[in-house]
């Protein structure tokens, strides 16, 4: 009977154990698309050098305190200057070029930001209404846009963007005139 019972329990064992890795791949490939959405964020991506910036920091600051008291050491005649104790001193300049590494990095993601943020609110101003998509027929939105509509929105913006050409064309033949006539 007790050999039944622990048989029992190890079959349901293995079928909990099979049922839960099935969600196992899915789950991974959420967290592997949710992973790799966040390291195209750029707002995340700052937020997670923001703690190795500070480590940084710290390790700048400990390395640069190590050598002035190391330098003060020699100047005051209690050290001499042997390749020996050099050695036991980390290199500052190691140390501040990841510092400033991890600030240009940080200065990306901030003006990557940025450029995302101009070019929604450009998107938002220039095409304010959303055309629905045929993945979600039943979310309709009221400010939504017939594709009708949309056509004729982005027909004006392509004759407005000709427009431009036309007269950026005009302005360089105009200024190429000029130039040749100077030159004669």
């Amino acid at each position: 009977m007790a050999s039944q019972q622990l048989v029992n329990s190890a079959q349901m064992g293995v079928q909990q154990a099979a049922g839960l890795q099935q969600p196992q791949p899915q789950q991974q490939q959420q967290q592997q698309q949710l992973s790799q959405q966040q390291d195209f964020d750029p707002v995340h991506r700052f937020k997670m050098l923001i703690p190795l910036l500070k480590d940084s920091l710290q390790n700048v600051m400990a390395i640069a305190s190590l050598h002035f008291g190391h330098n003060a050491a020699i100047d005051n005649g209690l050290k001499t200057t042997e390749k020996g104790n050099d050695a036991a001193v980390q290199r500052f300049d190691k140390s501040l070029e990841e510092f400033y590494a991890l600030c240009d990095q940080l200065e990306l993601c901030l003006r990557l930001a940025h450029e995302c943020l101009s070019q929604s609110i450009d998107s938002t101003k220039h095409s304010p209404n959303l055309v629905p998509t045929a993945t979600k027929p039943d979310t309709v939105q009221t400010e939504s846009l017939f594709y009708s509509q949309y056509l004729s929105m982005i027909k004006s913006q392509i004759s407005c963007a000709k427009d431009i050409h036309n007269a950026l064309l005009e302005c360089s033949k105009k200024i190429a005139g000029k130039v040749q006539g100077a030159c004669n």
